[in-house]
């Protein structure tokens, strides 16, 4: 027996006709969401209750799997054919249903923390060069004689522009907290807020292999190496910390490989296993570059 599950119900076939089926309501939300279900790899309802007491099923789906057999590449899945309207079902419930479907996902995507963390540190980012901006016109302004008062509106408004910086670096750090916290952990909330954003999603970034990871953030130098030649980058945003700036030129690379295959195993605990190991990736990578620093010396 075959379990077969179309958008507008589930059917056993047995080869040659339709021994058994369960039709959906026919209402556009039941429709929609039942749909979503299916590519969330949900079982649904009416799929448990059609394959109750059936000893032997094959399946074409790895989501129902438990029900039976799984063999995708069976070829009666090929030639079962059905048509909605048969039973009721007309192509337009279908776009509607779809429709539905798609306006959920943007809505559940905008809604998204990763989303919201990139434009966190997409506004923080403003917010710096503005603040850079408003404090080389306060300094060059300052000099001049009885200009205090007359600065006063700048002063204030390169004060307010500090404390949202400020605001914004808690709770960008708050967020990177409950989103990646063993990203966090390992090269700090900002770093890694950046990192997210340059690979545009905390999934995204577990999957990139650690090459483009030691190099996210240097793009234009990147282009500028295949066009022009010259020296590839080393490293992007990771030059920010401390273990890349304070070390020698020459260990740089060294060090960055190392710190971009820790952060790409740091992101994919974050997503997959949501298992702390921070710590000791932590650990093993100063080990590391503390034996990278000792064969500098000799």
């Amino acid at each position: 027996m075959y379990l077969i599950t179309k958008w507008f119900g589930t059917f056993l076939y047995d080869k040659n006709s339709i021994n058994e089926k369960i039709l959906f309501p026919k209402n556009i939300k039941s429709i929609s969401n039942r749909m979503l279900k299916i590519k969330k790899g949900d079982i649904l309802t009416e799929e448990k209750k059609i394959s109750k007491n059936i000893k032997k099923i094959i399946v074409n789906e790895y989501r129902l799997k438990e029900f039976g057999e799984y063999k995708p590449n069976d070829p009666i899945f090929k030639k079962f054919e059905i048509n909605p309207e048969d039973f009721g079902f007309s192509n337009n419930m279908l776009q509607k249903a779809t429709l539905i479907i798609t306006e959920k996902k943007i809505k559940e995507e905008l809604a998204s923390e990763d989303l919201q963390l990139i434009q966190m540190i997409n506004t923080l980012d403003e917010f710096i060069q503005i603040s850079n901006l408003l404090s080389e016109r306060f300094e060059s302004w300052s000099i001049f004689p009885n200009s205090e008062e007359k600065i006063l509106p700048l002063r204030n408004t390169l004060k307010t522009v500090k404390k949202e910086i400020k605001s914004l670096e808690q709770q960008i750090e708050k967020n990177m907290k409950k989103l990646a916290p063993n990203v966090t952990n390992l090269v700090g909330p900002l770093i890694g807020a950046r990192l997210i954003s340059l690979s545009g999603s905390i999934k995204k970034l577990a999957m990139l292999p650690s090459s483009t990871v030691q190099i996210l953030g240097a793009e234009k130098a990147l282009f500028r190496y295949k066009k022009e030649g010259g020296k590839p980058p080393k490293h992007g945003v990771i030059f920010q910390h401390s273990y890349i700036y304070k070390s020698n030129k020459d260990i740089r690379g060294k060090i960055a490989r190392n710190f971009a295959t820790k952060i790409s195993i740091a992101a994919k605990a974050d997503v997959f296993t949501k298992k702390n190991i921070s710590d000791n990736l932590k650990k093993n990578l100063e080990n590391r570059i503390k034996e990278i620093r000792n064969k500098k010396r000799y």
